[in-house]
């Protein structure tokens, strides 16, 4: 297998004009950690608007609880539970006027914790090296018109599910795309997966995911190692998250 050089000059140049919200979460992924997941950040879960358990307001409070200072709801082909754990939010604020505004804070709102960041997301399948893979797209704008066939609530048509053009969506849309759970697909090897992902311009990987879904979650190690070397071969961000299905946010089932 020949390795692609991990020079920046050999990837696509992406013709993109990155979101706000893209630049700030950039950051925060170029900070993430074995310890930033699951009480610090968490970048993968999903409501009852996709395959979930949870309602995007039963989330939303979980992560107030756990004190999360950045999230994502990725839920498959749509955004509806980031929408409504947007109006969650917009109430919360509206509920808590001290709690959010430092100046005004008053004894009894200090112990209410904050909320945090939450950015739009999405998991989207795609093919890749005729590989059913997922791509997890943050930070876009969702009324772009590229998205629009990835948010009708099932698998896009085939001729949209290509890997390049999935990743091309999102971008397109000012956001960051992700290669979700890059050790868990059993018909490619992971380097010529991360490989071809890199030289398409995706922009990161989830390094950080617990394959075996452990009580208590950790990233699984040894696969965690193997994304993470392959990550900074190819100068690829590095995220992570539960895939949270279940009715908490600290495990994925």
């Amino acid at each position: 297998m020949t390795l692609m050089s991990a020079c920046p000059a050999d990837r696509p140049v992406s013709f993109r004009a990155a979101t706000q919200g893209a630049r700030a979460l950039k950051e925060v992924f170029q900070t993430i950690t074995l310890e930033s997941c699951p009480k610090v950040y968490n970048f993968h879960m999903h409501t009852r608007c996709s395959d979930g358990k949870l309602s995007p307001e039963d989330l939303m409070s979980q992560a107030v609880d756990l004190g999360l200072r950045g999230m994502a709801i990725t839920d498959h082909h749509s955004v509806k539970g980031y929408l409504k754990a947007r109006r969650w939010m917009e109430d919360w604020r509206w509920r808590h006027p001290s709690a959010w505004q430092p100046l005004k804070r008053s004894a009894a709102h200090r112990a209410v914790k904050p909320l945090p960041r939450l950015w739009s997301g999405i998991e989207i399948n795609a093919r890749l090296l005729e590989t059913e893979v997922h791509i997890l797209g943050y930070a876009f704008d969702w009324t772009h018109p590229a998205l629009q066939p990835y948010l009708q609530g099932c698998a896009s048509h085939p001729q949209d599910r290509q890997a390049a053009k999935v990743i091309a969506a999102i971008q397109q849309a000012g956001g960051i795309a992700v290669l979700a759970h890059p050790a868990r697909y059993r018909h490619a090897v992971l380097a010529e997966l991360i490989e071809t992902a890199a030289r398409l311009g995706i922009d990161g990987v989830e390094t950080y995911y617990a394959y075996d879904n452990p009580p208590v979650w950790r990233p699984s190690p040894e696969k965690t190692a193997q994304v993470k070397r392959l990550a900074d071969r190819y100068q690829l961000l590095n995220t992570c998250g539960t895939d949270t299905h279940g009715l908490t946010l600290t495990r994925r089932l």
